[in-house]
């Protein structure tokens, strides 16, 4: 299998008679596939991860603000990872950050942090999610598989369970050696277990790894008495977990990533996404949500996509909603709004046509919240990611004709984990003073 490592926003062209000269050139049956697919999502109106442009006057696909895994035919496979790496030596590295992150959205809890991170220095991200699985489904196998009682019907030699009277003489009116019997049969052929063998299957066609590849081997061994699911939909929702089968929840986890039909990985049929593709937003927002909220003093509380709030109201009805990413309360009372942004922004870049990169339509934003949520009085926070070119908060922003609001533009370290703030009295109120990095 082909794989190629590129980063959110690069930009994809089709091989030519020099492919060289194209770092991320893609051979024309993989390129006019892809066409396909960005031309689906943007048709259907789903949030579109890739988008067809020009660069030089020859067609290129660019890759959005998704991360994560495109697999393709023709034995192709892309790692897009976040930009963030961008001039990062080791791609390694920006796994191991990246699998942290997604630790923090809802569903990927089960990550084992520090054996998704060690594979993550070796193994592009599909194979560090294939492993993840396989030691999942390693850890069932070790606590037993988990077999049910079923009920089954058939003519058999001996009397078993309970005799069917109606069938027996309709079949065995001529035969005295055979007894049509409804009995109980213990079995390991249950809908979970037909899902972890059919995610083994998945793993021995898609993984390219040596050392995942023996592993699911030996593991498909001891799922040799369970049929594969023939029906993977249906399978999962007639699973049910009985006591003593709490062992079986990640891989169960990891087996619906692989499988479901809502996201194949292969990104072909009725639905284009590639299922292990995630929002750069949408990742970034829960991360910092999840370790500011273990920063807070005691009596402040962070709320996430609050909705109370909308932008006007229309002959009795409320239009368009205003959701900020996180509100921080205190006593009950508003007393912090803050948005979350996945872009880099460069302090050094202070001029009327730059703007450092921040953007109006952000700002405006802002404004919005604030007004409705801090009553037009207070403070609101812009969060975008660290890095070398943003490693201070900005100076504050005053809005015009609003004296009572502050704006703040503040950086976040991926790595630490930790906001950088200005030593204000409004982040002194509300974070743990040593928990925080604090700039004077």
């Amino acid at each position: 299998m082909a794989n190629k490592t590129i980063y959110e926003y690069d930009v994809l062209t089709q091989a030519d008679s020099h492919p060289d000269k194209e770092v991320n050139s893609l051979p024309q049956a993989v390129f006019e596939w892809l066409e396909k697919q960005a031309l689906r999502a943007s048709e259907s109106q789903n949030s579109a991860w890739l988008r067809l442009t020009q660069r030089n006057g020859r067609r290129v696909i660019q890759v959005l603000n998704y991360v994560g895994v495109i697999q393709m035919p023709y034995d192709e496979q892309i790692e897009v990872l976040p930009k963030i790496g961008r001039d990062a030596e080791d791609n390694g590295e920006v796994r191991k950050v990246l699998i942290d992150m997604l630790r923090c959205l809802g569903g990927f809890q089960h990550i084992l942090t520090e054996n998704a991170k060690l594979c993550a220095t070796r193994m592009p991200l599909l194979e560090v999610f294939i492993y993840e699985l396989l030691r999942s489904i390693e850890h069932v196998v070790k606590r037993g598989l988990r077999g049910d009682y079923t009920i089954q019907e058939g003519n058999l030699f001996s009397l078993r369970g309970k005799l069917m009277i109606a069938q027996h003489l309709r079949q065995n009116i001529f035969r005295a050696d055979r007894f049509f019997s409804q009995y109980d049969e213990f079995t390991t052929n249950r809908p979970v277990n037909r899902l972890l063998h059919s995610a083994l299957k998945r793993v021995l066609v898609i993984s390219s790894s040596d050392e995942n590849q023996k592993l699911a081997r030996e593991l498909a061994f001891f799922f040799t008495d369970v049929p594969l699911s023939e029906n993977v939909n249906s399978d999962f929702q007639r699973v049910r977990f009985d006591r003593g089968m709490d062992h079986y929840h990640d891989a169960l986890a990891w087996t619906r990533l692989l499988l479901e039909d809502q996201s194949p990985l292969t990104g072909v049929g009725k639905h284009s996404a590639p299922s292990l593709l995630f929002p750069m937003e949408k990742v970034f927002e829960s991360f910092v949500a999840k370790h500011l909220a273990r920063q807070l003093v005691a009596n402040a509380v962070l709320k996430t996509q609050v909705q109370k709030q909308s932008l006007v109201s229309h002959r009795g009805h409320d239009w368009f909603r205003m959701k900020p990413d996180l509100l921080i309360r205190k006593k009950g009372k508003p007393r912090l709004v803050l948005d979350t942004k996945w872009k880099l922004i460069d302090a050094s870049k202070f001029s009327s046509s730059d703007k450092y990169g921040l953007s109006q339509a952000d700002f405006y934003q802002l404004l919005a919240y604030g007004k409705n949520y801090l009553d037009g009085e207070g403070d609101l926070v812009l969060i975008y990611p660290r890095t070398d070119t943003f490693e201070n908060p900005l100076e504050d922003f005053q809005f015009r004709k609003a004296d009572s609001l502050t704006l703040w533009v503040l950086p976040f370290c991926l790595k630490e984990k930790t906001l950088r703030y200005p030593d204000k009295p409004i982040f002194q109120e509300l974070f743990n003073q040593g928990t925080l990095q604090k700039i004077a």
